[in-house]
């Protein structure tokens, strides 16, 4: 049977994408075989099977945020389509531009299993553009500019009877223009920066915020520059971690994932200057970040300020207003305020340790806070940590550092979905192909990704680990609910064995539940890369452990 021909309209927008992106995630189906069929001939982008629909997405998902590099991810149309749904939503919400390829109706009319996907994918947020026969290239490479100018995912739809039409000879359409960095400028942006400034200046304990837009806008360097003129203290989001260079005066990350006494110090700021954090209630501890005197300011690329806090708002480009700071600064004879030389910073960051020596709690299950120590410590020093959403967030998040923003990926926590942990490892293994990739994951989320432990067992192999923190129950209902009096019953799960899942996909899996038994973590670490199997550590922890952040939502809705 003679190959399908490269000349379709499937064929056209499968060699346009491929110009600008380097791996597509997905599930194969009647809507887009004759896509990936010309993907794999015509194209030197990669494509990776996930098991479940909602895993491409999220896998491209997070390949963007561990790469900087334009996601893409396909599925069929209908049942295949409404798959992505939870996972297009999550994009959306954390500005993620990617390029979703559908499959969709003919364009002789609905189908009975066909549905409103341009409705669907409208409702989540995501705009859709849908390929015709003369246009493919051309509408591609305006749907990838839509993604890229706006960072928001994208539907490219391919109507079932024009897929496989021909469409003549490829003509390579014009690049996609990409965004220039927003600068300020105006009378009233001059005003402003003036004002920072002279605010900076003057600050005796000044304190700089960045979060994951400072990470996307390059600004580390200068945020970095700022920090040392103006001897300010500083701290990141917990998408933003890293950003700053000095990581002696830095007090890690904000909100309820930050360590006490430096959430603390920064009650103590007067001047308080954020870059490219959206300040979001976890961020800010539900308002009670900062203290009411602290002069509050915020630079970012939203419209405007995105808390009430915030008393001064400069809509811009970090690192571009980073930059002209250093500068008027530097014209201004200002001097460093001197305030993170008197700190001792490093014992401000440290996290409480576990009563127990043994690392259990007293209903005899492994202590989660234990538990991660001790992962801590093996860990190799290269890690990726990629986290499903759940109680259990705050463990790696307080006890495993990483390095940079493109390090620590949460895909899930902007929609607050669970589910997403399995697949975000293909993403992750795909972007870092050097690094160890660590997944850290609850047991409902888990059991709701399984599909995708394959995916994540056969994507990052030797690089993989993957630690569930089995606690039989979902975790956060219970804290937030059970607590209440509400019927627990609901929010149980039956103790499931994930190490026999693992080993079942061709993985490692090791029961974990005593300390010892992560000695299996340094023996696999100490092995060669391409002699070991992913590792999936199933640590049977207590649920009667609540992580501070958890606590400080349960003081909110307690009120």
């Amino acid at each position: 049977m003679p190959a399908p021909s490269n000349t379709t309209v499937a064929a056209h927008v499968a060699r346009t994408l491929a110009a600008h992106v380097d791996h597509v995630f997905g599930v194969m189906g009647n809507g887009n075989a004759y896509f990936l069929d010309a993907l794999e001939r015509e194209t030197d982008a990669a494509f990776t099977a996930v098991r479940h629909e909602a895993g491409g997405v999220v896998a491209a998902d997070a390949h963007y945020r561990a790469s900087k590099r334009l996601a893409a991810a396909t599925s069929t149309y209908g049942a295949g389509f409404t798959n992505t749904l939870t996972s297009l939503a999550e994009a959306a919400q954390a500005r993620v531009p990617l390029v979703l390829v559908v499959g969709d109706e003919p364009t002789s009319g609905r189908r009975p299993w066909d549905v409103d996907q341009i409705a669907l994918a409208s409702a989540v947020g995501a705009r859709t553009y849908t390929v015709g026969r003369t246009d493919a290239p051309a509408t591609t490479v305006i749907a990838i500019e839509h993604a890229l100018s706006y960072r928001v995912p994208v539907v490219l739809a391919l109507p079932y009877d024009v897929a496989a039409t021909e469409a003549g000879p490829f003509v390579e359409a014009p690049a996609p223009r990409h965004p220039a960095p927003l600068t300020p400028a105006g009378e009233f942006a001059t005003g402003v920066i003036g004002e920072l400034a002279d605010a900076l200046a003057g600050a005796e304990r000044p304190f700089l915020l960045a979060g994951r837009g400072a990470w996307l806008a390059d600004a580390g360097e200068a945020l970095g520059e700022l920090a040392a003129a103006t001897g300010a203290i500083t701290a990141s989001t917990a998408l933003g971690r890293g950003v700053f260079p000095d990581a002696r005066y830095d007090l890690g990350v904000t909100g309820g994932f930050g360590a006490e006494g430096a959430m603390e110090l920064v009650r103590e700021a007067d001047v308080a200057v954020v870059f490219g954090a959206s300040l979001n209630q976890f961020t800010m501890r539900f308002g009670e970040l900062f203290a009411p005197g602290t002069r509050v300011f915020q630079v970012d690329v939203a419209p405007s300020a995105t808390h009430p806090h915030v008393g001064g708002f400069l809509r811009a480009d970090a690192a571009v207003v980073a930059r002209v700071l250093v500068d008027e600064l530097r014209m201004s004879g200002a001097t460093p305020s001197g305030w993170r030389e008197r700190v001792d910073v490093a014992a401000l960051r440290a996290y409480p340790a576990p009563e127990r020596a043994d690392g259990l709690a007293d209903d005899g299950r492994l202590d989660p806070r234990a538990v991660a120590l001790r992962v801590a410590e093996l860990l190799p020093e290269d890690r990726v940590v990629v986290s499903d959403g759940g109680h259990f967030i705050g463990w790696a998040n307080m006890y495993w550092p990483v390095a940079s923003p493109d390090r620590m990926m949460m895909v899930g926590t902007a929609f607050q979905s669970i589910g997403q942990g399995f697949p975000s490892v293909a993403g992750a293994a795909a972007a870092k192909p050097d690094a160890t990739i660590v997944l850290t994951s609850g047991d409902g989320g888990g059991l709701m990704a399984l599909a995708d432990l394959e995916t994540a067992v056969r994507t990052a192999g030797g690089r993989g680990v993957a630690v569930i923190w089995n606690d039989a129950a979902y975790g956060a209902e219970v804290n937030l609910y059970g607590l209440k009096g509400l019927a627990e019953a609901p929010m149980l799960i039956p103790e499931a064995d994930f190490a026999a899942a693992a080993a079942a996909f061709g993985a490692e899996g090791v029961v974990v539940r005593e300390l010892a038994d992560l000695d299996a973590l340094a023996a696999w670490a100490a092995r060669p890369v391409a002699e070991r199997p992913f590792l999936l550590l199933d640590c049977r922890i207590s649920g009667t452990v609540v992580a501070p952040y958890q606590e400080e939502i349960i003081r909110v809705n307690s009120r």
